[in-house]
């Protein structure tokens, strides 16, 4: 059975799971959840797992030759210390690539699109990056250097990130010991806020001990709420916008800037650094958390109801799509791909009570009347 097969039959279980969220949330008068956000949130999930089928082979395959040609050993697929190892192995060098992703402008612009929720729910848990293949796998490689074999990597990497799912949640307080050992809801809220006091803090995945031997930890304080989102905001539903919006905004800084090497340092440096040159021409205010507001567009019911149908009927073709991927040709799967990309695309703008028929077709110039 392939991953993408496994993550459809996970997905039930994940929105039984959000049901029973909301249904908690909703008995004591603190829902969580607004449809849109959470639209937003799953589609850019189901982008991501779309995406992953083209860009998969290739952290695989680069994991699987360089185990092949440089391994120092080969630990038996069959010890089960090879697999209780392997997964602590992938969290510690997860800890280490979740936060290069906070402190380097390039991994964050990959990373920007799981934390850009204004919410904070296990919806978000679902919203994934669609670019994190570019260089993530980089990270890595050291477990096939040991000698991991691919399975046991591949295998690892997904409980770990399994396991992430349930701690995307308001729901569940703190856990007394088990919040000094693992990550848990607690913890991961204090990572997912843009407060002074929790800003790129618990990077870890399954254990946040790495937190605290490498003195990024910060607890959960109940005077300070968390406040969720991030410093620059998207303002969209887009999930292709999504996942350019930093792109896009550290290629404009590198070609504002007037001198070579802060074009090269705009990518390197921590997220929010600009040149000296490109911040005086063209400033932006400041962060203030006190003066933040959720990104919330009012839309209409008529399309609310559309935009759900709509994100209802992709959801099923792409359930479809995950399971007969490996039946079918590249044309049928580039063509599904894109198909279903274009049709969270629609959602986004039913959300954003934005015409479609406005934006997909160019207002034409009205011709001057004649005599």
């Amino acid at each position: 059975m392939t991953e993408a097969q496994l993550i459809v039959l996970a997905t039930p279980v994940f929105f039984a799971l959000i049901g029973v969220e909301l249904a908690v949330g909703l008995a004591r008068g603190r829902n969580g959840y607004r449809l849109s956000d959470a639209l937003s949130s799953i589609g850019l999930g189901v982008m991501s797992r779309i995406v992953g089928l083209f860009t998969a082979l290739l952290a695989i395959g680069i994991y699987a030759w360089i185990y092949e040609r440089f391994a120092l050993w080969r630990l038996p697929e069959s010890s089960p210390w090879t697999w209780i190892a392997g997964l602590v192995a992938y969290d510690f060098l997860y800890y280490w690539h979740h936060r290069a992703g906070h402190r380097v402008a390039l991994f964050w612009a990959a990373h920007v699109v799981h934390h850009q929720s204004e919410d904070y729910n296990l919806s978000t848990a679902l919203r994934q990056t669609s670019s994190g293949w570019l260089a993530g796998w980089i990270f890595y490689l050291p477990m096939a250097l040991v000698g991991f074999p691919p399975l046991v990597f591949g295998v690892v990497a997904l409980i770990d990130l399994l396991y992430q799912f349930w701690v995307h949640t308001e729901q569940i307080g703190k856990l007394g010991w088990f919040d000094r050992w693992f990550c848990a809801p607690s913890n991961h809220r204090v990572h997912h806020a843009v407060n002074d006091r929790y800003l790129d803090r618990n990077y870890g995945g399954v254990f946040i001990v790495w937190d605290r031997m490498f003195r990024t930890y910060a607890e959960e304080e109940q005077a300070e709420p968390c406040v969720y989102g991030t410093r620059a905001p998207l303002r969209s539903w887009n999930p292709v916008w999504a996942n350019l919006q930093v792109y896009a905004d550290l290629a404009r800084d590198a070609s504002r800037a007037r001198r070579w090497p802060d074009k090269v340092r705009v990518w390197s440096k921590p997220p929010g650094w600009r040149p000296v040159d490109v911040a005086a021409r063209w400033p932006k205010p400041p962060f203030v958390v006190d003066a933040f507001a959720r990104f919330d567009p009012q839309v209409s019911r008529p399309r609310q109801v559309a935009a759900l149908a709509l994100f209802a009927a992709l959801l099923a073709a792409t359930l479809v799509f995950l399971w007969h991927y490996e039946a079918l040709g590249w044309p049928a799967r580039i063509a599904a791909g894109a198909a279903l990309i274009a049709a969270l695309w629609g959602v986004g703008r039913l959300c954003e009570n934005v015409p479609l028929a406005a934006v997909a077709t160019p207002a034409k110039t009205p011709r001057p009347s004649t005599p």
